[in-house]
Parts: C-alpha cells; sequence; structure tokens
C-alpha cells in the first residue's frame, strides 16, 4: 500500500518535471546546449542520431527530452539515437538547470520527418474522350500519402515543358492525400500532346539530394479542331481553252476533314477528294468552283474563279500564213544562191546546145 502512494505522487512529479524542462525553459540563455547536427531531416522509419553538448559549468540536471530512442551520456555530451524513426512530429530537447538558480537554459532539435508519395495520378476532371479546340479542360494531380505536406510542390507538365507549379499552405505533420487542378484551354497544337504531373518534396539542404520526386503516368490529349487549308490556294485563274485545269484545295483537322465541289452551274461534282481535274477546259467551263472541306467541328470553303480565255483563230491563221511565207521565200533564196555560187552559171539552152557539140567516139579494139 505504500509502495502504491510513493507511486502515484513520484509519477506525477516526474510529468510536472518534465512539463517544466519543455515550456519553462530558457531558449535565448548565452550558454545554451548544442546540437549536433543542428537540424535533422530523415525519412519515416530510417534510423536517426544526434548529439547534445553543454558547458563544463552547465552540468546541474543536464538532460535530454524525447519520446522515443536511447541515450548516453558522456561528461559534457549526450549521445542519443533511435533505431527507427516513429513520430511524425518530434522535437527533442537538450537542457541543464542554471547555477545557484532554478532556472533552466535548453535547446530543440528541429526535425522534419517526411515520406514521399505512394501514387501520384493525374486524370481530366469530369471528362473522357476527345477534347474541343479552345474549351476549358481541368487538370487533376492527386497526390497520395505525402509528408509533410508543407514541403511538397507539385509541378504540371505537358512534353517536356513546365505549365505551373503550386505549392500546398498546409502545416500537416502526418501523411496527407491532397489534390491540386490547372485549367488548360487545348488548341490544334495540343493533340497528341502528353500530359503528367510531378510532385517534389523540397527539404533543404538537410535533405537527401536531388529531392525525392514522384510522377505521375502520361496521358495523351486528342483534340478535335476544324480544318485548315494547305497553303494559300489560288482563287483567281485564268486558263486557255483546251489547256488542263487541276484545282486543290487540301486541308487537315481533326476528325480527318471530308471534301465536295460545287460546279459552276451550281450543281455539285462527282469529285471527293481535295483535287478537281478537268482534261481540256471549254468556254462552258469559266465561272465560280467552291471546295467544301468539312468535319464535326466545323466547315471552311474555298472558292476558285476561272476565267476561260477563247483562242483567236484568225491570229493563228495569219501566223500560219506569215510562217508559211517566211519559208517560201528562204528556200528560194537558198535555191538561187546554190545554183550561182556553187553549180556554175548555166542555162538551159546552154546544156542542149553543149550536147550537140559532142559526138560519140568509137571504140577499137
Amino acid at each position: 500500500m505504500l509502495f502504491l502512494r510513493v507511486v502515484l505522487l513520484v509519477v506525477p512529479l516526474m510529468i510536472f518535471l518534465c512539463g517544466r524542462h519543455v515550456s519553462g525553459c530558457d531558449r535565448n540563455c548565452t550558454d545554451k546546449p548544442v546540437f549536433t547536427p543542428s537540424r535533422l531531416v530523415v525519412k519515416y522509419g530510417d534510423p536517426v542520431a544526434a548529439n547534445c553538448s553543454v558547458c563544463e559549468d552547465c552540468l546541474d540536471l543536464f538532460g535530454l527530452e524525447t519520446p522515443l530512442g536511447e541515450q548516453n551520456k558522456t561528461g559534457t555530451t549526450i549521445s542519443w539515437k533511435a533505431s527507427e524513426m516513429t513520430e511524425w512530429d518530434s522535437t527533442p530537447s537538450c537542457y541543464y538547470t542554471k547555477k545557484d538558480s532554478d532556472d533552466q537554459c535548453c535547446s530543440d532539435l528541429p526535425i522534419t520527418v517526411y515520406q514521399p508519395p505512394d501514387n501520384v495520378l493525374i486524370r481530366f476532371v469530369g471528362h473522357t474522350g476527345p477534347m474541343f479546340e479552345g474549351h476549358n479542360y481541368t487538370l487533376q494531380c492527386e497526390v497520395q500519402k505525402v509528408a509533410p505536406i508543407e514541403n511538397l510542390i507539385v509541378i504540371f507538365y505537358k512534353g517536356q515543358t513546365a505549365l505551373d507549379k503550386q505549392p500546398y499552405n498546409g502545416t500537416n505533420k502526418k501523411p496527407v492525400t491532397t489534390i491540386y487542378n490547372l485549367v488548360i484551354i487545348p488548341s490544334e497544337e495540343d493533340d497528341g500532346a502528353q500530359y503528367w504531373c510531378e510532385a517534389k518534396l523540397e527539404l533543404g539542404p538537410e535533405g537527401p539530394q536531388p529531392p525525392p520526386v514522384v510522377i505521375s503516368q502520361k496521358i495523351t490529349a486528342s483534340v478535335y479542331y476544324k480544318p485548315r487549308l494547305q497553303g494559300s490556294p489560288h482563287s483567281q485563274i485564268t486558263i486557255k481553252t483546251g489547256s488542263p485545269l487541276l484545282l486543290n484545295c487540301s486541308a487537315w483537322g481533326n476528325p480527318s476533314p471530308s471534301y465536295s465541289w460545287t460546279l459552276p452551274s451550281g450543281s455539285p461534282h462527282s469529285s471527293s477528294s481535295n483535287l478537281l481535274a478537268i482534261d481540256s477546259v471549254a468556254s462552258a467551263d469559266g465561272g465560280l468552283y467552291t471546295c467544301s472541306v468539312s468535319n464535326s467541328r466545323g466547315t471552311i470553303n474555298v472558292e476558285f474563279n476561272v476565267t476561260v480565255e477563247e483562242i483567236n483563230i484568225i491570229l493563228i491563221i495569219v501566223i500560219v500564213v506569215v510562217f508559211v511565207a517566211v519559208v517560201a521565200v528562204g528556200g528560194l533564196f537558198y535555191y538561187h544562191y546554190y545554183r550561182t555560187k556553187r553549180m556554175g552559171k548555166y542555162t538551159l539552152k546552154d546544156v542542149f546546145r553543149l550536147g550537140r557539140q559532142h559526138t560519140a567516139v568509137p571504140i577499137t579494139e
């Protein structure tokens, strides 16, 4: 019975004294205890160790308060170590009592206990399938079971380009799951782009280097947009009768566009491609051609104004006559020049006269 009374008296006294060490200490005293290292960053479950030292005259009621691990006092130093860090919010306090006084001088050892995320996920909020150009969509990055949340930075990426960097305003020391959002407005250039996010614990120079990083899976965006023309088609075309005509309204889009043509008469053409061809145009082929390029996001129309010029028959005849005349004159000139310069000056009468002046010479054996 006496033993029980002693225990009941001692336990409250110890609790009171411990409370005094923590709350009644002067943390700005001149010869306050020194922790080595002065700050610790440790992963939850890893071993941890530190030393506390005081001056030679500061040994009265010299001690270390911590909820876990073991201590070894040697002279002016207390060595503390724990095989596993199992406390999320722990601040060891080293203290001593000043001489000729009940005042205590103490120092605290800041410990940051961290845990990288169990998993990081990215998704579009309330949306699946293709996106539409120019609409708003929300990317959501979920970081699961990470600590401490105040050291967490989340970065959204498109490909290798960082889109946004978001810290978290919180002080919870234990692992939490948190969500980050980013609103995007996709365009044609974003079709096929890969979005992802990373969660990084920035724990300062005492923490692991490089900082712990966990990345999400990558999601590939499909963006639907209306057709776009390839190049700048010539809208005004002049062509001669009988020449071939080729009109081109090539375009791209998502989904892939379809093509339809309307002739100057207003009737549709049989072509369902980006090309319309006429092997030999006639005057009736002149006029306004319209190419309609369509997909589920919209339609664009391309107009070609074709002017067919008639070939001038009279001009062609004159050119032919002049050409023939030039050839004839040239031929006569050449003939005259050849006969007078190359063959000598003979007339037809001279040829007959020479023939009568010569007689045949008999051949004798």
